[in-house]
């Protein structure tokens, strides 16, 4: 039985390659109840392997290309899924602390996924000096986003630090949510129906195309000008806008989400703009350190999720580009900059339907499309510098069986002339930044936390929160 793939979920297998592994993945570090040990959790997690076998849907399907899906990329479900490969077991070498965490974690994420497989992998990590155990997971960009992701997390997890018995992460919660109904593409029925649906979604392109013309010229208006939106023509060459290789960088650290509230309520802006400007003051120092620093202030590509405007399970997000005042000493000042540019990008959004929105982000984020599939060009100005995204995470304290939630770390995804990534992710009252780069042309990329927290302190003291 096959499933229709959407072209841009289909967009993150054809653009994958041994340089540009295309999955995102988060780090979860979990603090045993009294009484128990990250031993009694990799024996729990055995026993669930050896059990019923069962996998969440979302998680059974594996992709496939041929005859019988007409070239295109489709979902297929997988009927005998080997756990044994999916789930694995890792212990930190001494002292086992965060750093040689996030070191191992850097080495698995930059390991593809096998596509003859459902495309994804948890590694259960012990040897935490201080009695936690992590775990790592990561999934393919095809079958979720960042969104859908965090509410996969949710599903397997529980509020009730008392509950136990709870299924396998990898079941999410046994969902019985009904899921679509397959397309058999094999059939002759299923292959005869094609051309007339191609014909229906060709007028309907083209209604839309008509419709979306008012939208396109403001949208290149407002790049023109340097304004807020899902277009910008104004990023500058930098060291980040360059090819890369496979070898993954990942760094994090976490900043109390009452800090960042704070800093956003006297400066009368949102939790966002403080998160851009964080990272734009940090990515100016660590430029300037380098002799790196352009004149023109770095471009930030910020995704924005449409799954609440959208009927879908998948990838579902539009774009804007947001200046992030590298060029600007000032923390206070950066920050309204930053402010006023996201400010500006959304009124362009509320504009627009949801569908038009999905082809002008498209529109913006195109040519970074084209250097996945033929190689990046740097004699071409990059659409932006740095991807920096932000997706909310659970609003309360979680567990699975009894173990808590302690951290939270997202791992995103570099591309060609894209070399680092910016995601943060909330977890009760933390605010995660992980930081995700390709390692030969982002070299000392773990100092980032440490600029990324010294850019809020200061912006604390421009606000007068001592």
């Amino acid at each position: 039985m096959l499933l229709p793939m959407s072209p841009l979920d289909s967009m993150f297998l054809i653009g994958e390659s041994r340089e540009h592994p295309m999955h995102v993945g988060g780090v979860q570090v979990f603090q045993p109840p009294e009484g128990a040990t990250a031993r009694d959790y990799r024996l729990l997690l055995a026993d669930a392997l050896a059990g019923d076998r069962i996998v969440a849907p979302k998680l059974a399907k594996r992709p496939v290309r041929g005859l019988s899906t007409l070239g295109q990329w489709a979902w297929k479900e997988d009927t005998e899924i080997d756990l044994g490969y999916h789930v694995r077991r890792h212990a930190l070498p001494e002292p086992g602390g965060d750093a040689e965490l996030l070191q191992l974690c850097s080495h698995l994420h930059g390991a593809l996924l096998d596509r003859t497989r459902p495309m994804w992998e948890m590694h259960l990590i012990e040897g935490m000096a201080d009695g936690r155990f992590a775990v790592y997971v990561k999934v393919h960009h095809s079958v979720t986003d960042g969104v859908s992701a965090m509410k996969m997390l949710r599903s397997a997890l529980s509020e009730d630090a008392d509950e136990r018995d709870m299924p396998a992460p990898w079941q999410l919660g046994r969902s019985t949510r009904p899921q679509p109904a397959p397309l058999e593409t094999s059939t002759p029925a299923a292959l005869s129906s094609i051309p007339g649906s191609a014909v229906r979604m060709a007028r309907s392109a083209v209604g839309e195309f008509a419709g979306m013309m008012p939208s396109l010229g403001t949208t290149v208006s407002r790049a023109v000008r340097g304004q807020g939106g899902p277009m910008s023509i104004s990023a500058p060459q930098t060291v980040f806008n360059v090819p890369i290789s496979g070898a993954r960088q990942f760094a994090a650290s976490s900043w109390p989400l009452e800090r960042l509230r704070l800093v956003a309520k006297l400066s009368r802006c949102t939790i966002n703009d403080v998160v851009l400007a964080m990272s734009g003051g940090a990515l100016r120092s660590y430029l300037d350190e380098r002799g790196a620093l352009p004149d023109s202030p770095l471009v930030s590509m910020v995704p924005v999720s449409l799954h609440d405007q959208m009927d879908t399970t998948g990838n579902g997000i539009g774009v804007l580009m947001c200046s992030l005042a590298t060029n600007v000493a000032d923390p206070a000042d950066r920050l309204a900059a930053v402010a006023s540019c996201m400010r500006e990008g959304k009124e362009a959004l509320r504009s627009m339907s949801p569908t038009q929105i999905l082809a002008m982000s498209a529109l913006g984020a195109s040519p970074v499309g084209v250097s996945m599939l033929l190689g990046h060009n740097t004699l071409v100005r990059p659409p932006f510098n740095v991807i920096i995204s932000n997706v909310a995470g659970p609003k309360a304290p979680m567990f699975w069986n009894g173990a808590r939630l302690d951290a939270l770390h997202p791992v995103s995804i570099p591309v060609n002339g894209q070399a680092l990534n910016i995601t943060c992710t909330s977890n009760d009252d933390a605010l995660s930044f992980g930081i995700t780069g390709c390692r030969r042309a982002v070299p000392n990329l773990e100092s980032i936390p440490a600029r990324i927290g010294h850019e809020l302190r200061l912006l604390e003291q421009a606000v007068g929160i001592s």
